[in-house]
């Protein structure tokens, strides 16, 4: 691993990071416009990313099968986003994402070093422990004050941590598969595991001008580009900095929650979201030092 090719791997990974932090605001303006479910979403998002990155790459695609690999990588995204829904309807979104994106970034320094052997450098672990402090000043307020939280909603969180983290850690071990191809691979899958529960839900959109244009928005920048980069960063990145920048992904959602819902932060919500930037900064800056 280069010392470019790290710093570009961060660079991708911090772009997906923000990408990623637009979606739950196209999300939730789609759930108002097209009257969908939260299931149905991420059916159309991934349907509408495999669809995208088929027309604009070339991905080296196995002929008349689908590899074990691609199968493993599609469960893992339908898991976390599935058990990350059931987790907000039972807690909160505060609540639910606190203990997933936190117990995702531990989770994958622990597979990084235990199942990977990565070395996890004063760099990575520093900034690791800064932007789960982060993460709590952040969101860590609603969270104590969610009325809906419950055993079952963490449980339901420390799911899809473990998906996610599964997800990260599969793909690096097998970082020089066809980044594109991953990624289109694992939306047609997770689609497949999605679709019963979103017919439950109801999967026809309602059709307008407002609601395709987020459909498309939403299967363009936060799934199809945020997760093409996302595969590409794992070629040259460690899993645990991957896992680390990513969680800009809070500060993306937040600023967003602010600028376009009406959300009010606090100061101290403020403080964390500029002590995760700062980790994420520092490991992007530093990468090839974790």
């Amino acid at each position: 691993m280069t010392h470019v090719s790290a710093r570009r791997g961060a660079l991708y990974m911090s772009v997906s990071a923000a990408a990623w932090g637009t979606g739950g605001a196209a999300g939730t303006l789609l759930l108002d416009t097209a009257h969908l479910g939260p299931v149905a979403v991420s059916l159309w998002r991934y349907l509408v990313g495999a669809a995208l990155l088929l027309a604009v790459t070339r991905p080296r695609l196995p002929a008349g099968r689908i590899e074990a690999r691609t199968v493993l990588v599609g469960l893992g995204m339908a898991v976390y986003q599935a058990a990350y829904f059931a987790s907000i309807a039972h807690s909160g979104v505060a609540l639910a994402t606190v203990v997933t994106m936190g117990a995702t970034t531990v989770l994958t320094a622990l597979g990084s070093r235990f199942l990977l052997r990565e070395r996890l450098g004063g760099v990575a672990l520093g900034a690791m422990a800064a932007a789960v402090a982060g993460l709590l000043l952040l969101t860590g307020e609603q969270a104590l004050q969610a009325r809906t939280s419950s055993v079952t909603g963490i449980g339901y969180a420390l799911a899809s941590a473990a998906g996610y983290a599964g997800v990260t850690l599969y793909s690096r071990r097998h970082k020089d598969d066809d980044p594109q191809a991953a990624a289109i691979g694992g939306f047609v899958v997770g689609a497949l595991c999605l679709a019963p529960f979103a017919l439950l839900e109801g999967v026809v959109p309602e059709v307008s001008w407002t609601s395709a244009a987020l459909l498309v928005y939403l299967g363009a920048v936060p799934t199809a580009l945020a997760y093409a980069l996302f595969f590409r960063a794992l070629r040259v990145l460690p899993a645990t900095t991957a896992s680390v920048i990513s969680l800009g992904e809070a500060v993306g959602a937040a600023v967003l929650g602010v600028a376009l819902l009406g959300e009010r932060l606090t100061p101290l919500a403020w403080a964390g979201c500029a002590l995760l930037l700062a980790a994420v900064t520092v490991l992007a800056v530093r990468s090839d030092a974790a």
